[in-house]
């Protein structure tokens, strides 16, 4: 993955199926731009109301099943890892171990989705919680007031990028474990 990956903001059209811009997932996509030539913010195209979220009792913001749909990586987005794994010193098993060999595609709403979010990123909890699921439940229209400011839509890309990130950092960490699990010292006595 070079620097520059990053996982775009995309409309969709009719199907819901979704279309693209061209180019590959990993590849920068200008948020700006992007939401600029495809997505009109003004007119509600970052709007959360996939149901991510719902207001349950006493206030509290109770997580909802969202739309987030599970495919295969396309030729396209499998050639654009293989090319970034260079960098990475990475094979391209460890690479999927490390990230899922499936991605998501999430739903804002019937307008805008990320595509192609790897399958362990969309997975990837804290403390019980699917990060970027709970970060959207908050984000639903309804309980929001408001849709999403491009910055918002913005911050998820990073957040799916940071949570990548961590997750390709696995091989070194266990290789790293594991030597110094081989070189550690025995205690006189034990």
């Amino acid at each position: 993955m070079r620097s520059d990956a990053g996982i775009g903001l995309r409309p969709c059209y009719g199907n819901g199926k979704g279309a693209t811009t061209g180019g590959v997932p990993w590849r920068v996509h200008n948020a700006p731009a992007v939401e600029a030539r495809l997505l009109d913010p003004s007119a509600g195209a970052l709007a959360v109301t996939a149901g991510w979220g719902h207001a349950g009792k006493g206030g509290v913001t109770m997580p909802g099943r969202g739309h987030a749909v599970e495919r295969p990586y396309t030729d396209a987005e499998l050639a654009a890892f293989r090319e970034g794994l260079s960098g990475l010193g990475l094979t391209y098993d460890q690479f999927t171990a490390c990230l899922g060999g499936a991605c998501y595609d999430v739903y804002l709403s019937d307008v805008a989705y990320w595509r192609c979010v790897p399958a362990r990123v969309w997975k990837y909890t804290i403390g019980g919680y699917q990060v970027m699921k709970k970060w959207l439940s908050y984000r639903e229209r309804a309980l929001l007031g408001r849709d999403l400011a491009p910055d918002e839509a913005r911050y998820v890309t990073e957040m799916a990028r940071r949570i990548a990130a961590i997750l390709l950092l696995e091989p070194a960490l266990d290789e790293n474990y594991e030597r110094v699990k081989a070189d550690t010292y025995t205690w006189p006595g034990a």
